[in-house]
């Protein structure tokens, strides 16, 4: 890498559905520019609507699946993310990183790595030095899940990313194996840590590490300016 560092642009989108979210992904990473340099880098924080999503490996969940989640008062989406089925929903705070890897390292296996040791960064400011990686798919306490990752590459443009337990109902994922891996269970930042977590307190330390481990400069930008 260069000595001068990737800018990555923060939007903070507020609440939107699952289908909000992917628009907005859409908008930021379909750039028509020349060279890689010029693509400008985004990380998208957001909040959704209650959803489950299912990713590319996920088999098996039939038309009834769908519509006994659906009857919790959840949306359901098939993705083309990596991973298999988990639950987005208030008190999670949900991170897009949109950038183009040839800036940074033009490896998918290194950014998802680097996305990992983000998270786990992010943790230990919060104040949990235990969170780790696993063989199993996104960020661990012991055997409860505190983060989802699931990405999706395209020439080096990345979307989808993380989902990150801050103050979620953990209730709704009782009625899903989350990420398909049985005998494990979920927990959160305010479960952890005994005190409630906001998705501000959380987001602080997650640009922080951010801006750290992916070695980038952050710089801040509003929704409203991205869509006039």
């Amino acid at each position: 890498m260069s000595a001068f560092k990737p800018l990555v642009t923060v939007v903070r989108a507020g609440r939107l559905s699952y289908s909000a979210g992917l628009r907005l992904q859409d908008q930021l990473a379909k750039q028509k520019v020349s060279d890689f340099a010029e693509f400008r880098n985004y990380l998208l924080l957001l909040e959704h609507d209650p959803v489950y999503t299912i990713g590319i490996r996920t088999k098996g969940y039939t038309a009834e699946d769908e519509d006994r989640l659906r009857l919790l008062g959840a949306e359901f989406h098939r993705t083309d993310r990596g991973g298999l089925i988990t639950f987005h929903g208030p008190g999670q705070l949900v991170a897009y990183p949109i950038l183009n890897l040839r800036q940074f390292k033009p490896s998918i296996r290194w950014y998802v790595c680097t996305l990992e040791k983000m998270v786990i960064e992010t943790c230990r400011k919060m104040g949990i030095p235990n969170a780790s990686t696993t063989k199993d798919t996104g960020i661990w306490i012991g055997d409860q899940k505190i983060c989802a990752i699931g990405v999706h590459g395209s020439r080096y443009v990345t979307t989808h990313g993380i989902g990150l337990n801050c103050s979620t109902d953990l209730k709704w994922f009782d009625h899903i194996v989350p990420c398909g891996i049985e005998g494990k269970g979920v927990t959160s930042l305010t479960q952890q840590l005994g005190r409630q977590i906001s998705l501000t307190e959380a987001t602080g330390a997650l640009l922080d590490s951010f801006g750290q481990i992916f070695d980038c400069r952050v710089q801040e930008e509003h929704k409203e300016r991205l869509t006039n």
